[in-house]
């Protein structure tokens, strides 16, 4: 299980608090922002938690919403300092999805639908470079070697011994079709998700073209929960500029079914196996 100080789950649970607080004081984010001069756009961020939050912001807003008790303001300030922590992603400089990272480091479950390409924890290293030098042309050598390592240190939550991330991934046959990185590659990968099928805390589904039309046609998404009740679970669209996070319970409950939808007509783990056998098998014939 992840470090109870992950700096991003502490932001979300800190934004929580204080979300709570201003509803209990019947006040709207303007009001707020209009009473401390910033903007609304910043009172939604750190109630949202993709924003740091200072010491001095906490100290503000509990100004603003009269907390008396200095046992919950002194526990809100220490939830604010440890936000500003650095999680171990932190030490390969700039990486654009570090809010995801730092949600699937404290996840206990992650079910994502994939179209295009294997999904990140899944894939092996050769893949892995193959498919970010290709989505990405202009990056540099290093910074695809960055991000593999990134990817590679992120699929260290599959292997823990104690706590591994209960992981269901349902795949579009298309992202076994693509041939990224060439037949060598693609063998090696589907040699791989056979063998990590096989753990007892993953599951693999393949969506075959046969199926026709699916629930999954609108594009990837992943479902995120959590060990702690107290998180909400969090949808997750990846996008080429900016991503999209998605709480809300209409909007949560929307993604549950469809993504049960797809576990249904998707082909079960053993039909799966055997189809990524067959797959595999085409390409070494070349």
């Amino acid at each position: 299980m992840a470090s109870n100080v992950n700096p991003t789950v502490r932001r979300r649970r800190l934004g929580q608090e204080l979300r709570r607080l201003r509803e209990q004081r019947n006040m709207t984010a303007e009001e707020v922002a209009d009473r401390l001069l910033v903007s609304q756009s910043k009172i939604s961020r750190l109630e949202n938690g993709r924003r740091s939050i200072s010491q001095r912001d906490v100290r503000d807003l509990c100004g603003v919403y009269e907390v008396d008790d200095h046992r919950i303001v002194d526990s809100l300030m220490q939830m604010a300092k440890e936000s500003r922590q650095q999680g171990w992603w932190h030490a390969f400089g700039d990486i654009p999805y570090s809010v995801y990272i730092g949600l699937e480091t404290d996840a206990a479950s992650l079910r994502v639908y994939e179209p295009q390409v294997v999904p990140g924890l899944l894939q092996t290293p050769a893949y892995a470079e193959a498919v970010i030098a290709g989505a990405l042309p202009e990056a540099s050598v290093e910074d695809v070697e960055k991000r593999v390592q990134v990817r590679m240190r992120r699929q260290e939550r599959i292997a823990e011994s104690r706590y591994p991330l209960r992981l269901w991934a349902v795949l579009d046959e298309s992202a076994l079709r693509r041939a990224v990185g060439g037949p060598q590659t693609m063998v090696g990968q589907l040699e791989h998700l056979l063998e990590v099928s096989r753990q007892p805390h993953v599951t693999i589904q393949v969506m075959p073209f046969a199926m026709g039309a699916h629930p999954g046609v609108n594009g990837q998404y992943a479902i995120l929960e959590f060990p702690d009740t107290a998180d909400s679970t969090v949808i997750y669209l990846e996008g080429v500029t900016s991503d999209l996070y998605l709480e809300k319970s209409n909007d949560v409950q929307s993604y549950s079914v469809m993504y049960e939808h797809l576990r249904a007509q998707a082909l079960n783990a053993d039909q799966t196996r055997e189809f990524i056998e067959r797959v595999a098998k085409e390409y070494t014939r070349g």
